[in-house]
């Protein structure tokens, strides 16, 4: 009875972990049905939210030089959507009246058409329309005769008739639908600025005191993260928009504030904004100026722009991106613009900005952070690691390559490539890695550990290969006295190349490693130590594993060698607490990381013998196999 109940438990856990996924393709299909069938409802709210975001900034200014909320709120409204009117109608007049002039630019219209045709004479193009005329000749011929045609019955138009409930005619209707959604915008935005700190609390307190944290951190940064990339948008636009309408004006193209206005509002809709700007005053340079010099010169202006903006101008100005993968904002716009049309294709960028923000702070919504989120998925050691086991040793020393740009080398090591020596350890221990690709793992990583130590200054000079015996002259004045360590792999080739890695970290003006091979036996290393006594000895023994053959290992040494001193590396176990059991076995040092050995190094050769140090420089200079 009791081991039913544990599997009863056991099961009941199961269910209770797996049902949120289970549920969540259908939870996603609700939400996606309810943002379409209420988008007249739920496109006011969202203009009325991105307008609060830009417009709060504006009514805090004007309530601090004393205004008064409600009426600050209130002029800060009549403002903004008065521009905005006032710019619609005038954008409006303006495309009018360029309609009403492109018939007067007839001839160079023909003339256009001409050069086209005659392009295509000849050519590529005729052939396919020939090709097409035969096809289309072709499905028109009748094997049969022609089968009597029924007479069509008479139709009469009568035009749409209002609704007894509904006294408006039906065919202005949609405009009566715009005018509300747009009064309902204005009135929401009025009420969420006057409102806005009762709103956040209603927010905080509907999601729970429990999560007060996490709620705040994600309600700040999608408000800075939304504002900043408001404001620095519309910076950038700004300055294209001015440039345009300057230069095209300079052009001679008629209305050229116009277009320089369409640019910088288009612009606001990232990655296709730009070139559908360049679209209407390039056909318009088309119809208005003879030959194609100044349609091209058009739309090299638009493309100079672009190339200012996107290598110069956005990296100085944006502290920060707005959150999103171009590949995942790609997805978004196209989503939105489905979903709402051309309203959500220009708000995609700041719903989006919410969406990513939120998954980030919600377990629930993990995978949306993941997908589309502009921050790396994969640490530098597990990106190393997945290309060596893809066999890309190209693409893992790059990794190493860009992660040495921002960090010293003895982080390389500790966080990149003693991790994935970890990884491969545990990988084949669990049979998940086979010996051959474990050993090209290690050969790749031997020949990025060698490129990284070539390409210090110093290694040509001051340092040897590992497979050459390093003299040392006594007699010579400038050789300064050297300390010299013993390197002991456990066993391991992954220790080995853990302890090469560890050399390059020494200063080689002042310490001397003589490392043993990983296949040494116990015995050996106790007779090359006591051949060589040296000041230090060094034990590599990276996790998984070998924390048994380590502690017999010091036992030994300890127990042959009392006054020795002896580090160990376990490097890469920072969760492991198998320090005191080392220290037990006569380690006097173990360190988790190579930064950490090497400052214990240094600390314990400084009160290293004087005897031992020159015994050490006596036998610098042999070679330990």
């Amino acid at each position: 009875m009791k081991k039913f109940r544990a599997n009863y438990a056991s099961l009941d856990g199961w269910s209770s972990r797996k049902s949120p996924s289970f549920f969540l393709l259908p939870t996603a299909v609700l939400i996606i049905a309810s943002l379409y069938w209420a988008q007249a409802v739920l496109i006011p709210v969202a203009i009325s939210i991105l307008l609060t975001f830009l417009l709060s900034p504006v009514a805090d200014s004007l309530e601090r030089l004393g205004l008064g909320r409600v009426f600050s709120v209130i002029l800060i409204v009549i403002l903004a959507f008065s521009f905005l009117a006032a710019v619609g109608w005038v954008v409006t007049l303006q495309l009018t009246s360029v309609a009403n002039e492109i018939p007067t630019y007839r001839k160079n219209i023909q003339q256009k058409i001409a050069d086209i045709r005659g392009a295509g004479k000849g050519g590529a193009l005729e052939k396919v329309q020939k090709t097409a005329e035969e096809v289309k000749k072709e499905l028109e011929k009748k094997d049969e005769p022609a089968k009597v045609q029924p007479k069509p019955r008479e139709v009469v138009v009568q035009g749409q008739q209002s609704s007894t409930f509904w006294p408006v005619p039906l065919d202005i209707a949609p405009m009566f639908e715009r005018l509300a959604s747009g009064g309902l915008a204005i009135a929401l935005v009025i009420f969420m600025l006057i409102q806005r700190e009762d709103l956040r609390n209603r927010l905080i307190r509907l999601v729970g005191y429990g999560r007060l944290t996490t709620t705040t951190r994600a309600l700040e940064e999608a408000s800075q993260r939304i504002s900043r990339y408001l404001l620095m948008q519309s910076i950038i636009n700004v300055f294209f928009g001015v440039t345009v309408a300057i230069a095209l004006g300079l052009i001679g193209l008629p209305y050229a504030l116009l277009w320089g206005f369409l640019a910088a509002m288009l612009r606001f809709i990232p990655y296709v904004g730009p070139w559908a700007a360049a679209i209407m005053p390039s056909a318009l340079s088309m119809i208005v100026f003879e030959g194609w010099l100044w349609t091209a010169l058009i739309v090299a202006v638009f493309l100079v722009l672009e190339l200012i903006n996107n290598m110069i101008l956005e990296p100085l100005l944006y502290g920060e991106s707005a959150g999103v993968s171009e590949v995942g904002l790609l997805v978004a716009i196209a989503f939105w613009t489905w979903l709402w049309g051309p309203v959500g294709l220009i708000l995609a960028t700041p719903l989006t900005v919410c969406v990513v923000v939120l998954s980030k702070y919600v377990p629930e919504l993990d995978f949306i952070s993941i997908l589309m989120s502009d921050e790396p998925v994969m640490k530098s050691d597990i990106s190393y690691y997945q290309r060596l086991l893809a066999g890309d040793q190209d693409e893992a020393a790059g990794i190493v390559e860009e992660h040495l740009k921002t960090h010293p080398v003895e982080k390389i090591y500790d966080e990149v490539l003693v991790p994935a020596l970890n990884y491969a350890k545990r990988d084949r221990s669990l049979g998940r890695l086979a010996e051959n690709d474990q050993q090209l793992i290690f050969q790749a990583t031997r020949e990025i550990i060698e490129d990284l130590d070539e390409s210090k200054p110093e290694s040509s000079s001051s340092r040897t290969t590992f497979s050459e015996a390093t003299m040392i002259d006594q007699n010579s004045p400038s050789t300064a006295p050297k300390v010299l360590i013993v390197g002991c792999p456990v066993r391991d080739e992954a220790n080995e190349l853990a302890l090469l890695m560890f050399w390059q970290l020494l200063d080689p003006a002042r310490y001397e490693l003589a490392l043993l091979a990983h296949q040494t036996l116990t015995s050996e290393v106790i007779e090359q130590i006591a051949e060589k006594n040296p000041a230090l000895v060094c034990i590599a023994s990276l996790p998984p594993g070998g924390l048994a053959q380590t502690r017999y290992l010091c036992k030994r040494l300890r127990k042959r060698f009392p006054n020795l001193k002896i580090i160990v590396g376990r490097w890469g176990s920072r969760n492991e607490n198998n320090g005191n059991s080392l220290l037990a076995a006569g380690a006097d040092k173990v360190g988790t990381t190579m930064i950490e050995t090497r400052d214990q190094v240094i600390q314990l050769s400084q009160i290293s013998s004087p005897d031992a140090t020159d015994h050490s420089l006596q036998s610098a200079g042999r070679n330990l196999r």
